[in-house]
């Protein structure tokens, strides 16, 4: 990465803090805390209603000057990332989910595509989805399919793997743009947002962005915040939502 180039890692935290006590916020800040080419670590709770925050402030605050904790009420994943990427001071946006199931090491892959000028990188699993269950690989496949055809995003093979990098004026100038995931989002419950992964990239490609996917080691994470049924409702109206935005023309492109 060049040397003027510096990153801000975004973590969305909701009701995280089984995964907190896993240890995973000790991996990012030990991997971040003395790597130059992070600036900051911007950990954004989603209006958790467990001991995520107090555990955040008390112990990982004082211990990694980076981390940066923002407080949202719940209003979903995609706008605790959209805070993030608006709260961000480097010149460059990443983010992580907080389980890891991508390992925080695996960014190495995608700043070396970042080198090569791409706009958005995103970090691809394998088709096979190793360890993941029967449910979760049926509704990988059908939104593959889906999204294919109703929304074109065709030469893009995983689009939801939580694990991809931006500029960070690319980000900004795309979620200007957004009309599914904006401000006043509403969310019942635990939410993936599934949806905001493909309306951002759905404008990206119509902006005509630089993107690129990484090969990227994944392994399954069990989480309460996944429910196959509701996720595959949630994903399909955002689709049907994002399609009718397009051709009504509502989008500014």
């Amino acid at each position: 990465m060049k040397n003027n180039s510096i990153v801000s890692l975004i973590v969305p935290c909701y009701n995280e803090e089984a995964n907190i006590q896993k240890g995973v916020l000790d991996k990012i800040g030990n991997y971040t805390k003395n790597n130059n080419r992070f600036i900051e670590v911007i950990i954004v709770d989603d209006g958790s209603s467990d001991s995520s925050k107090k555990i955040i402030k008390e112990r990982y605050l004082p211990q990694f000057p980076k981390f940066k904790l923002v407080e949202n009420s719940h209003q979903g994943k995609a706008i605790a990332v959209i805070t993030g990427i608006k709260e961000s001071k480097g010149n460059y946006v990443m983010f992580s989910d907080i389980d890891l199931a991508t390992p925080i090491e695996e960014v190495e892959r995608l700043i070396k595509a970042v080198n090569e000028g791409y706009d958005i990188i995103i970090g691809s699993r394998t088709s096979t989805r190793e360890g993941a269950p029967l449910s979760r690989k049926i509704l990988t496949l059908g939104s593959i399919v889906v999204r294919s055809y109703a929304i074109g995003l065709r030469g893009i093979h995983d689009t939801q793997c939580g694990f991809k990098i931006f500029k960070k004026d690319v980000a900004l100038k795309i979620i200007s743009k957004l009309k599914v995931f904006r401000p006043n989002h509403k969310v019942n419950g635990p939410s993936v947002s599934a949806g905001f992964d493909l309306e951002f990239l759905f404008l990206a490609t119509k902006l005509n962005y630089k993107i690129k996917e990484v090969p990227v080691i994944w392994r399954h994470v069990e989480t309460k915040n996944v429910n196959f049924i509701h996720d595959a409702i949630e994903s399909l109206k955002d689709i049907a939502q994002i399609k009718y935005y397009h051709m009504t023309g509502k989008y500014d492109l």
